[in-house]
This record gives C-alpha cells, structure tokens and sequence, in this order.
C-alpha cells in the first residue's frame, strides 16, 4: 500500500476545499498536496531533484510527494523538500494479471493513492504507465507532457508542449514547470539517507579514493573492462587514487576482469575496494559523496556524482549527452566522434554491443580525468548541508 519513508514527514498539511480547485485547466488555486510522479530508472530519478526543489520553492506550505519505484526510495527519501514517498513495487506488481493476491495488493495500493486527495500531479516520467497512474490519482490537475509516450498523455488534463530548444532531460521536466508558471530551482544535491552515512563512515578509506563504475543496463554504453582495469592501475599508481568499484546486484559478472585484478595479490595489483552488489542506493550514494572523483559509463552513478557535487569523468557511446549527460557538466564528457552514418540512440541494439564506445582510448579519459582533478574543487554542498557524516 502507500506509505511515507521512515521520518516524520516534514510539510503534512489539510486537503483544500475542492470546491475551491474545481477548475482543473486553471491553477486559480494553490496546490495543497501535490504528487510528482517519476518511478525510474535511478539516473533518471536523480535528474528529477531540481523539480522538486522547485516545487518546494513555490509552495513552501505544500505537502509534496513522490511516486519512485521502491528500490529506488533512497535517493530521494532524505531529501528535505520531500514531505512523503509512495513507493511503486514495480516487481511485484509485474505478477499483477496472474496472481490474485498481487492484483488484490495493487488495488488496495491504487485506492489509497486516491484517498490522498492530490490536487496536482506532475507526471516527469511521461509513459502510459505514469500517465495511467496520474488519471488514477483522481486529482482535479494533472499535468504532462503532450507528447507522453505509450499515450500516457490520456491521463492529463493538462497537456505541456515542450519546447524544441529543451533538449535535456531536465530541462524537458523544468519545462513543464516553465509552462505551469512555477518559478525554476536548478538545484539538483542529492542527500544522502543518514544510516547509509554511518554505515559507510565505519568503512571510510584513510586516504582519498576514487570510484569507478564500469557497468550499465546496456552493453553498448559499456566501456571495454580490460580498458577499466588499466585505468584503475594508473588512478592507483599513478595519481594516488585507490579505486572502490561500486555496481549494482547481478552486475558481478561484467566485472569479473576488474574484479579479479583488485583482488590479485601478485603482479600488477590495483588498491581499491569490490563494491559490485555490496551496497543499497543510499550506501552506493554514501561511497560516492566522499570519492575525490568518479569515473563512470552513462548510468545512475554518473548522475548521482553530479547530484553529490563530485568531480566526475562520463563515459559516452551511442547516447547523447546532450540529452542525457551529466547536468550542466558538458567537460566531463568523454565520447567518440560519431560517424556521419550514425546517430545516438540505438544504444538499445544488441548488435552493436560496445563497438562505438571502444572508440574512447584510454589517454582520452586520463586527460579528462586530469582536467576534472585540476579544477577548482567542487563546493560540496551535499556534505555541506548534512555535515560531515551525512547525518
């Protein structure tokens, strides 16, 4: 069913009258609970940070609330601006249609979404699945983009067109909020869940560290492992960063190279620590916070860097980070030139694999890696707003 994060939440407040919002084209009211509605996948819920500060920067009194898939609670959960997650147990409610005690789970969850009494819902997923959950909300305004994906624009009353020069992601969703009249907040700081700081402050490394993250959901925007390796050997030997290799459970297996040579006792061993499938969201966001850089492929890890204001280095194949980079990092970008026969986007193509991303050479991403080490070190406000231990 629907339930809050374990706190307090922080902005409850009373449903307003309806009868004073029975308009739903027209924000002639303010918003009293409002549902912003982003289930997945994590780099993308990372991304959907500034929307909420936003939010909470225009109804400070409001209760917001977010609708995130249920691994994913905590990359958001300790946010300060966020009154309430309603986790979506994705998983489970895949057994929807032939599991009765599943269905009978998902309707009781639908029903308490309802009892919430939303007054706005601000669909940032825009699938059929998120748009089928804003109409089911029962909110009087629910707002989307007008070229929702799967038809998931049935489910709104409001439909945004985005504007041509939005490109990236975020942008898009601030558009939405652009387009409602709410002011923008680029604030995209992540926050990292207390128990998962103090977990990792008991594992803390007594030196600087980096933290590579060399897996991706799919095979085309994964670097070549033997070329992840030699860069932890030189990140180790020769800038003096020993690597913590994070991943998530059942990525053991695209490692297995980086994994065996962290291990390796002879030869050309590399420092560092095997965290592939060892961490929840929070603890992975815990490791990464403190890191002095992160190296990455597209993927959660990357956004969550730039969410945690740490220096960071992508790695870019067919995808464009003009759409999905690291947010307003455009020099941590690292990418192949493409061929003029090409075009970004066909990353799901198994046949591809990782044939254009083994355009990056190593020297490229030492050059880069060199650059991010060499700038003005980030402000952290991360760290700074939850103190040194994230707690």
């Amino acid at each position: 069913m629907v339930q809050g994060a374990a706190f307090t939440p922080r902005h409850r407040v009373k449903s307003p009258n309806a009868a004073e919002c029975d308009n739903p084209t027209l924000m002639a009211c303010v918003p009293q609970r409002i549902l912003l509605i982003r289930p997945s996948a994590l780099g993308d819920v990372c991304r959907t940070v500034p929307i909420l500060a936003s939010l909470r920067a225009a109804y400070p009194n409001a209760q917001i609330d977010w609708m995130v898939r249920d691994s994913y609670v905590d990359a958001v959960v300790a946010h300060p601006a966020l009154s309430e997650v309603v986790p979506f147990p994705r998983r489970r409610f895949a057994r929807v249609l032939i599991d009765r005690t599943v269905r009978r789970e998902f309707l009781q969850w639908l029903r308490a979404l309802r009892r919430r009494e939303y007054d706005l819902v601000l669909d940032c997923q825009g699938l059929g699945r998120s748009g089928l959950f804003a109409l089911l909300s029962g909110a009087p305004r629910r707002v989307g983009p007008a070229d929702a994906r799967e038809l998931g624009w049935l489910g709104y009353t409001v439909r945004h067109r985005i504007p041509r020069n939005a490109e990236h992601t975020v942008e898009r969703m601030l558009a939405l909020l652009r387009a409602e009249g709410i002011a923008v907040v680029e604030d995209m700081r992540l926050y990292v869940p207390p128990e998962a700081g103090a977990w990792w402050r008991g594992r803390l490394p007594p030196a600087r560290y980096g933290v590579i993250a060399p897996t991706a959901r799919w095979a085309s925007k994964c670097w070549p492992m033997d070329r992840w390796v030699m860069l932890a050997q030189w990140l180790a030997e020769e800038r003096g960063l020993p690597v913590a290799i994070i991943g998530a459970p059942g990525e053991e297996s695209q490692v297995a190279p980086l994994l065996a040579a962290v291990r390796e006792e002879n030869g050309a061993r590399i420092p560092g620590g095997d965290l592939v499938g060892k961490t929840s969201v929070g603890q992975m966001m815990a490791v990464i916070r403190d890191a002095a850089l992160v190296v990455a492929n597209d993927s959660a890890p990357l956004h969550m860097a730039v969410g945690l204001d740490r220096p960071c280095v992508a790695l870019f194949g067919p995808t464009d980070p003009r759409l999905v980079g690291p947010w307003k990092r455009p020099g941590a970008v690292v990418q192949p030139t493409m061929s003029p026969d090409r075009s970004p986007g066909a990353y799901r193509d198994r046949a591809q694999s990782d044939a254009w991303i083994a355009g990056i050479t190593l020297d490229a991403v030492k050059r880069c890696v060199d650059a991010q080490l060499a700038a003005p070190a980030p402000l952290n406000l991360a760290r700074e707003a939850q103190g040194d231990c994230g707690e």
